[in-house]
């Protein structure tokens, strides 16, 4: 994550925490950049994958892409909403997500919730940059 995100060093969480930060700091100086919900949507609006994995991974991506339309990468990412279909594909999830996410990890929330049509998994995020 870049300087403008700070895991302070007396955070601590409970063993079974995820990948995830349980606080981090954000300097006020930043430009903040936020992401629409994602989806496991090709641009022709076709959902891409059948399982957890592959549409968290064509997620993250989409994720990924509109980061760097604005000139960032997974790094300056400080927030990440995660809304799922079905809350025991969490650690399913949560493979994928330690794969692709830099650390610190963002911190994060996951709910639980109906998604539009074929989706298993839907992202939002908050990033920041030294302005």
């Amino acid at each position: 994550m870049n300087a403008d995100a700070i895991l302070p060093v007396a955070s601590e969480q409970h063993v079974t925490a995820g990948p995830y930060s349980p606080v981090l700091r954000i300097r006020h100086d930043a430009d903040i950049i936020v992401i629409s919900g994602q989806a496991p949507l090709d641009l022709s609006g076709a959902v891409i994958g059948a399982t957890i994995e592959e549409q968290a991974r064509v997620t993250l991506e989409n994720c990924r892409k509109q980061l760097a339309a604005a000139g960032l990468d997974l790094h300056h990412v400080f927030k990440v909403n995660v809304y799922l279909t079905d809350l025991s594909n969490w650690p399913r999830f949560n493979n994928v997500y330690r794969e692709i996410m830099p650390q610190p990890f963002p911190a994060r929330t996951a709910i639980g919730c109906a998604l539009l049509d074929g989706f298993l998994v839907e992202i939002e995020m908050w990033a920041a940059v030294r302005a």
